[in-house]
């Protein structure tokens, strides 16, 4: 599996600093900023094998066969994993590149957990998506892979939000819109290619009926400002431990675990973040969390960054004065995080200088799926 790489020299223009969520010459202030105002490696995981591991050794022939089906729909466990322990899914319900024997799209339910431990997927006519068709669809899955319902599902498409909600709240289940559903997000790229390019019934060039949002952004909620920001940079083995705390320390936040999605980072690549400080910093970490925090931007065409949450939720974060260094600082920023195909953090602390913080997101920036 191929590893992401990041070469320092791209960021040379910047004012970043190595040390741990460093001041930077000058800091950028936000008196104002917070006012009114595909590189990634190829995936392995996903099984497209209706047949679980567990199945006695004259069926691998079989599983191989409909490994090679795109018209095989999957319905996986993992054998080793403990049911009840996959309480969060994540779920698409879309229709497809492809054509019926009627001439319509069909439709599929893709549906799997962050660890990649529950995979389903399901073909539907398009004459019968609607919230019960989900709510079915969702018993089911729990019936056949004996799982529990979930406690959470998440889901990525504003248009599809009135049916997901419906089907979750008639069975107890708490939707949540969230960009955050990257298992889900790479699988359905893998999908395309290795299920839907080769599916007899396949349209190139189609479009998706249900594209995705990129509204223009909002001003931000008070709640949400801070005081100041500076870019800043990691080594991912700094970022590692980072998000480690998160699960030993009474901090605010999200990780990935970037083995579960199949991608490699060196130790010693340098991660590209930003660091906002306030002194009411456990406060303004506490609210953030409750966003489903997807993605920073550095927008240098209006000298802003442009905080992403929720599905389509886009805020002005912060602005800063249009300079050429600024411009060229920013730039680089961007660049940096492609370079590491996307990745990059969000730190929440009381002050510039802190060697702690309050609030700690690791981020991946994804393109849209193909479909």
């Amino acid at each position: 599996m191929a590893s992401l790489s990041f070469n320092p020299s791209r960021i040379r223009t910047s004012i970043f600093n190595s040390s741990k969520f460093p001041s930077p010459s000058k800091p950028t202030t936000i008196p104002f900023i917070f006012p009114s105002t595909k590189n990634l490696p190829k995936l392995h995981h996903f099984r497209t094998s209706s047949i679980s591991e567990s199945s006695v050794s004259t069926q691998k022939e079989e599983s191989e066969v409909l490994e090679d089906d795109p018209t095989e729909e999957t319905s996986y466990i993992d054998p080793e994993t403990d049911p009840e322990g996959i309480t969060e899914w994540e779920l698409d319900f879309c229709s497809r590149p492809i054509l019926d024997i009627r001439g319509k799209k069909v439709w599929e339910l893709v549906v799997c957990d962050n660890s990649l431990s529950l995979q389903y997927t399901k073909y539907f006519p398009n004459n019968v998506i609607n919230s019960v068709t989900l709510k079915d669809a969702i018993v089911t899955i729990s019936d056949e892979l004996g799982v529990p319902l979930p406690e959470k599902i998440r889901y990525f498409r504003s248009q599809m939000q009135t049916i997901i909600t419906k089907a979750c709240k008639e069975l107890g289940i708490k939707p949540i819109p969230s960009k955050r559903c990257l298992s889900l997000l790479l699988w359905l790229e893998e999908r395309y290619e290795a299920v839907y390019m080769r599916h007899p019934g396949f349209q190139k060039g189609a479009k998706s009926l249900l594209t995705l949002d990129n509204p223009f952004p909002m001003e931000l909620p008070e709640n949400l400002f801070g005081e100041r920001w500076a870019f800043v940079q990691l080594p991912y083995s700094a970022v590692r431990e980072e998000v480690s705390s998160l699960e030993t320390t009474f901090i605010f936040g999200a990780g990935l675990d970037l083995d579960l999605l199949g991608i490699e980072i060196d130790d010693k690549t340098l991660i590209p973040g930003l660091t906002v400080t306030s002194s009411r910093a456990t406060a303004l970490a506490a609210w953030m969390n409750g966003l489903e925090v997807s993605a920073i931007e550095a927008d240098t065409a209006r000298a802003c960054l442009i905080l992403s949450v929720g599905i389509s939720t886009r805020y002005v974060y912060a602005t800063y004065k249009k300079t050429p260094v600024t411009t060229n600082e920013a730039e680089a920023w961007e660049a940096a995080k492609k370079a590491c195909g996307g990745l990059h953090f969000l730190a929440i602390q009381e002050d510039l200088n802190s060697e702690d913080c309050v609030g700690f997101w690791l981020l991946l920036d994804l393109p849209p799926p193909p479909v």
